[in-house]
Parts: structure tokens; C-alpha cells; sequence
């Protein structure tokens, strides 16, 4: 794939009127839901992904839009062609509901098994990923725009990333093996592999289980910036049109 079927920059635009929705409630006290699978979901995950999937059906009618809330509520989306959206309009809701700033607005474009598009926003920190194409990805806060680029992991070691609310210290320790680290830090949402594209850390071993839904933009965005998400315990690439959308065990690393 060369060229997205769409206009970058409105997909930016998709994601801040999301985010602008998700922190209209944020702001304010609101209730926590309770979905079947016992994950919470807060009104911003139905308003953002409400607001995603109208614009989505305008900007691109021809493609399949999958989100985390339809599912949720059964909707079942034909994915027989070539192109599907995988949209999280809120992930990391606990991050939001715990208000310390660290969730993001996702949306990412499959084309056959593989991520080639993502926006991850970050509403409360004004903090914007994004690719452009399958190898150039960018960042963009207060107006300014850089390139992401992945590192080389660093002569004292790598920066381990885990997660704020599921993270099994046990089993990302296993998944880190002998490798030299440095110092570990914890962070919510898909900012973890944000970060790693962006070269301030080098490794994040996913030890809970996700849905291709939490991964598929954050994914477009590490490949574009030189870095890599593959299975724990197969070493190959993730791929997606899974079974359920279910992700097994995953890795992120930088360069």
C-alpha cells in the first residue's frame, strides 16, 4: 500500500473532536459501567467512538469500521475486504478513570493482516501520534511537528515499559529474560508503545491479554518509526482478522 484512501489530516481532526467529547466528561464526576467481560466502560468510550464511526462513514462509506463499544454491544462488522478500522475511542479507561491523564483516542487502518495507519491521541496531555505513511510517523504537541524514530537500545540498557493497571510483574520479567535494563517504568494506554516509537524507551512485554482494537494503531506507529510489536511466544510479527480480534501475549521493542 502506497497511498491511504483518505486525507491524513482529517483523521487527526476525527481524533481531537474525539478527544475534545472524551474530555467534556473527564472534567466532570461520571458514572463507571460494568461490560459483560467485567472491563469498565465510562460514557466518553460510547460519545468518542459515536463520533469516530459517524465521520468514518462519511470520510471512507466503502470501509468496515470495527470499535470496541459496537462489539461490545454485538455488533458483528463483515471483514471480508481488504481494508478494515479497528477504533478504541477510549483506550486505557482506566487510566481515564483514574484521571491521571494517560488515555488515548486510537484509530487504525488494516490492510490484509497488517496495520498501515494510526492516530493515538492523548486528550489531557495534548499529545498527537500519527503516521503518514508505512514508514514515517510523526508527533505533534503545541504545534510543533517531529519524526518518530525508535532507538538503539542504549549501553546501560534498555528502559522497560510495563503497565499501569495490568501489568504481571512476574510474567514481564520472564519476557525480559537476560536482557540489560536499565531502570523499568510504568505507563497507561498505548502511550507505552507511543514511547517507544518516539526513542524514550526500548521494550514493553505485554503480559495481559488485548484485542486487536488496543493494538492496531500504536502498531502502524512503532512499525513506521523503525520498531517492532511481534508474539511473546513466537517471535513473529502480530497479525490481525483473528479469531474473536483476540491478541495473544505481545512485545513491543524499539530498533
Amino acid at each position: 500500500m502506497t497511498d491511504y484512501p483518505f486525507k491524513t489530516d482529517d483523521m487527526i481532526s476525527l481524533a481531537i473532536e474525539a478527544g475534545r467529547a472524551a474530555m467534556e466528561i473527564y472534567r466532570q464526576d461520571f458514572a463507571v459501567y460494568e461490560k459483560e467481560d467485567l472491563s469498565p466502560v465510562t460514557d466518553a468510550d460510547l460519545a468518542a467512538e459515536r463520533i469516530i464511526f459517524d465521520a468514518l462513514a462519511q470520510l471512507t462509506p466503502d470501509i468496515p469500521i470495527v470499535g470496541e463499544e459496537h462489539t461490545a454491544a454485538g455488533a458483528i462488522t463483515d471483514l471480508s475486504k481488504r481494508f478494515f478500522w479497528l477504533v478504541d475511542p477510549i483506550d486505557g479507561t482506566a487510566d481515564f478513570v483514574h484521571k491521571n491523564d494517560e488515555f488515548t483516542v486510537n484509530i487504525g487502518l488494516i490492510d490484509g493482516d497488517t496495520p498501515v495507519f494510526g492516530v493515538v491521541y492523548a486528550p489531557a496531555l495534548d499529545e498527537m501520534y500519527y503516521t503518514v505513511s508505512e514508514t514515517d510517523a510523526f508527533f505533534l504537541k503545541g504545534g510543533k511537528q517531529t519524526r518518530l524514530k525508535a532507538r538503539p537500545v542504549p549501553p546501560e540498557g534498555m528502559t522497560v515499559l510495563t503497565s499501569r493497571f495490568h501489568c504481571d510483574e512476574v510474567a514481564a520479567r520472564e519476557m525480559v529474560g537476560s536482557r540489560p535494563v536499565a531502570e523499568y517504568r510504568s505507563y497507561g494506554s498505548s502511550l507505552k508503545f507511543c514511547a517507544i516509537a518516539a526513542g524514550k524507551a526500548d521494550f514493553y512485554p505485554c503480559t495481559h491479554l488485548t484485542k486487536e482494537w488496543d493494538t492496531a494503531a500504536s502498531q502502524a506507529i512503532l512499525t513506521a518509526a523503525g520498531g517492532a510489536l511481534f508474539v511473546a511466544e513466537t517471535n513473529e510479527p502480530l497479525r490481525y482478522r483473528k479469531d474473536g480480534l483476540k491478541n495473544p501475549r505481545l512485545i513491543a521493542t524499539g530498533l
